[in-house]
Formats: C-alpha cells, structure tokens, sequence
C-alpha cells in the first residue's frame, strides 16, 4: 500500500473490504483476495468512510473541509464534493435505515443531509442539506470528535473535545 491507511470499512452486503489511505480509497474483494478498483478522494486527507447501506455509495470525509459522495457504479472520482465546513471533517456516518448521513467537524458543528439513493441507475443520488446542528465548544482547535446515528432511529450522538455527548432528536 502506497501511504499510511487512515480507516476501513466493510460492504454491508458483498464480500468487499474498503481501505482508505491518506488520498484514496482501495477496494478489494475478500473471496477472490484480489483487488477490484481504486476511488481517488479528490481530498488532500481522508479522516473517516461511510458505505451506504445499499452498498454502492460511499462518503468519505477530509481534514480539508470537504465531504465526498462516491457512486461506486458511476465512476472512480467523487459524483459530489461538498463544502460546508470551516474546519477538518473528522467523521461521516450513514444511517442504516433511512436516507440520512452526517458529517461533524473541527468547527464545533454536525451537518445533517438528506442523501436518497434511487433504485433506477439512470437516476442520480439526491442530497440536500437539511440541518446543522450545534452545541459543542472548540477546545484547542478540536471540535466535534464523532458522531454516530441510533440504528433505528434517526436519532444522531456527538462527542465532542469539550467532554460532552450530545444527543439530538
């Protein structure tokens, strides 16, 4: 591998293992043990990966403020980078159940999106921002830490570098 690996993650349905290096992300197939494609970040940093849980979307997030929506099926470079933080984007997460994912930040902030995959491979992925969420101070420049969604709920947790956990509903 070329670079140090910055986080992993697994397919939630197929035998596909995702490792995300300081500028891409790698994609091996754990049954054939071989390699399957490559995911250039269009980031400076990868900080954390999500993999929605229909499996051909990912996001990751940057420590230079951008958030990176992948169509597996579409193509080896982000369909969408956004950039709504000020700060490093620490954490990414999906939700497991409905068309929600979040990123929190250095900022002291936690971006709530709404991103529906549709079923028709003609149709692209929907994202709209739908909330931000605040409440945690900065602390020697940390923010937001992570973040994580209740798995039935859209209920989302932060923890942040203030000693607090906040729980929004």
């Amino acid at each position: 591998m070329k670079g140090r690996v910055e986080c992993v993650a697994f397919h939630p349905s197929k035998p596909f293992f995702f490792v995300a290096t300081q500028r891409n992300v790698r994609v091996y197939n754990l049954t054939q043990q071989s390699f399957v494609k490559q995911l250039f970040g269009g980031a400076q940093w990868i900080s954390s990966i999500s993999i929605h849980p229909g499996g051909d979307n990912l996001i990751i997030g940057s420590y230079d403020k951008k958030v990176c929506w992948f169509d597996m099926d579409y193509s080896t470079k982000p369909y969408r980078t956004l950039r709504y933080h000020k700060r490093a984007v620490r954490n990414v997460i999906y939700h497991n159940k409905y068309p929600i994912f979040a990123s929190c930040s250095d900022d002291g902030t936690t971006h709530v999106f709404h991103g529906m995959v549709y079923s028709d491979l003609l149709q692209n992925p929907l994202l709209v921002p739908v909330k931000i969420l605040r409440g945690h101070e900065v602390i020697d420049d940390l923010g937001i830490l992570d973040c994580t969604f209740h798995p039935k709920q859209p209920w989302l947790i932060t923890s942040g570098a203030d000693s607090q956990i906040i729980l929004y509903t």
